[in-house]
């Protein structure tokens, strides 16, 4: 007799979780070893633990003197000099300098655009440069870092969850060639069920559907019974770096943090984001959840769909036909021009998404408006916020009422009296979670994707997102962010001053430790 749907989604949880707890009890145990040898070597083997205590002084230099941010390597500083037992073998097993050869990705391997292709992002450029010049320089960088400009886009802005979800699932409904889907978290729900649908029953017509998903934002959400469905179907199926496969893989660093969908190459969907119900305030967890995202037509899909089947193959998995099957055969006239970015561990420390944000914020000449659900930043995006708001642009941070993660908010809150020092106003979304990860600035440029303002969105994940230029998406971004200021509380001095000691005191020391948050 078959389990009722109730009993068997328990049982899959309880398995899920169980499958976390044995992993997380591995690993406390490898630390409790690590914690007891060091101990002995410190009573009993004197000379060994000096070793260790030079060993750690050795690496710490070394950690100093990578490029990259000096709070994330401070961090790592702070642990190896104070426990060089535990700090060093966490160093090794944490913060390789090759994450690709950890992650057992392939190499990327640049796609060669057709000349034509490449003359025309040449001529984007050369337009943009005489319609913007303010803006050439972000749109020529991106260029170089292999991000081609794209016109001929109609570029749609949709403004919460809801309306990203249903709309994706709509256009998902219509595919006739293939489905590609990159998302950090996949989770059994009312969205899971409909897109399950979908993708199994025109996989089955004969569709190309694949799919990737992170391991470590799935796992305690997608039973291993959902995926089994969409391969029966004949749904191609990659997890991204799978937690069960090592103990020492459990590190919540170098995840797949992407939002990706692409259909006929035609269209194509980023944004903040996942497939789970709460997303779409379909249930309820932290208030109401502000998400967003971005809907392209025409050329500009080709980006996403580019960069999909790039992590595709780098991940081993192999495509049906040549690339040029997959790109947009419909090239709708359109104002503006776009950009998709894309981001990873790879680039560290020349990281084009952080590049791209202090890009933003620092040609700023009147207003910077950003949504970010975290904050956890490094000296030069600190100080070019507050230099920006010191020379009279107006930025705004938008940040949630109702935080997801309580040690991350804190950290967020040990960066607000200085930036409101400087005249950076903070809003906090009285209703709930901001999850949606925005920039405006000066009602000319726009920024929508997966990328949050801390460390693991600009040095420890993969991500992505879109950048556009003189779209009229852009006059609906700034009617969303001033409809969500509306609906939040500015931050003020008083508010701060307010704050009980040990909120204070926790934030300034988690701050140090943020890249782990």
């Amino acid at each position: 007799m078959r389990k009722p749907k109730v009993q068997q989604r328990t049982e899959r949880r309880i398995s899920a979780a169980l499958r976390l707890v044995m992993v997380a009890v591995l690993l406390l145990a490898q630390i409790a070893l690590v914690v007891g040898l060091s101990d002995l070597l410190k009573q009993r083997m004197a000379l060994a633990y000096t070793v260790l205590q030079l060993l750690a002084g050795v690496v710490a230099m070394r950690i100093w003197a990578r490029p990259g941010a000096t709070s994330y390597k401070m961090g790592w500083i702070i642990l190896v000099l104070f426990v060089p037992v535990v700090g060093l073998i966490l160093y090794l097993l944490w913060n390789g300098d090759r994450p690709s050869k950890r992650l057992s990705l392939k190499k990327p391997v640049p796609i060669e655009e057709p000349l034509a292709q490449q003359e025309l992002a040449r001529t984007n450029l050369e337009k943009l440069r005489q319609t913007a010049p303010q803006w050439y320089p972000v749109a020529a960088y991106l260029d170089r870092k292999g991000f081609p400009l794209y016109r001929n886009t109609q570029l749609h802005y949709l403004p919460t969850g809801e309306a990203y979800l249903d709309d994706m699932l709509t256009v998902l409904d219509t595919a006739q060639r293939f489905i590609f889907i990159e998302y950090f978290i996949m989770a059994e729900g009312q969205i899971w069920d409909r897109l399950s649908e979908i993708l199994c029953r025109k996989s089955r017509q004969g569709v190309e559907v694949k799919l990737i998903f992170d391991d470590f934002g799935s796992m305690m959400r997608m039973p291993n019974e959902k995926v089994e469905e969409l391969q029966d179907a004949g749904v191609e199926v990659k997890v991204f770096n799978p937690v069960h496969h090592y103990v020492n893989r459990l590190y919540f660093n170098y995840r797949d943090h992407r939002k990706i969908t692409c259909v006929d190459g035609d269209v194509a969907y980023t944004g903040g984001a996942n497939i789970a119900d709460e997303y779409a305030n379909l249930i309820e967890r932290f208030g109401y959840w502000k998400d967003c995202g971005v809907r392209l037509e025409g050329e500009g899909a080709w980006g996403l769909t580019r960069e999909f089947l790039q992590m595709w193959e780098r991940m081993g998995g192999g495509v049906q036909h040549e690339y040029d099957y997959y790109r947009p055969l419909h090239h709708p006239a359109a104002q503006g021009f776009c950009q998709t970015v894309v981001d990873g561990p790879d680039d560290n420390p020349n990281n084009a998404a952080e590049d791209l944000f202090l890009q933003l914020i620092s040609r700023a000449r009147h207003t910077v408006y950003i949504t970010t659900p975290y904050l956890a930043i490094d000296e030069p995006m600190l100080k070019a916020l507050c230099l920006a708001a010191d020379s009279g642009v107006d930025v705004r941070l938008i940040m949630p009422g109702i935080p997801d993660h309580k040690f991350a908010y804190l950290v967020a809150e040990s960066y607000f009296s200085e930036l409101m020092e400087h005249h950076v106003k903070i809003y906090t979304f009285t209703p709930g979670l901001i999850h949606g990860k925005t920039v405006l600035a000066d009602r000319e440029v726009g920024f929508a994707g997966s990328v949050n303002m801390d460390y693991r969105s600009f040095q420890l994940h993969f991500e992505c997102g879109e950048v556009f230029y003189g779209v009229p998406a852009i006059e609906a971004l700034l009617e969303d962010m001033d409809n969500t200021m509306s609906r939040s509380a500015l931050m003020t001095p008083e508010r701060m001053a307010q704050r009980p000691v040990w909120r204070r005191v926790m934030g300034t020391v988690l701050r140090l430790f943020a890249m782990w948050m």
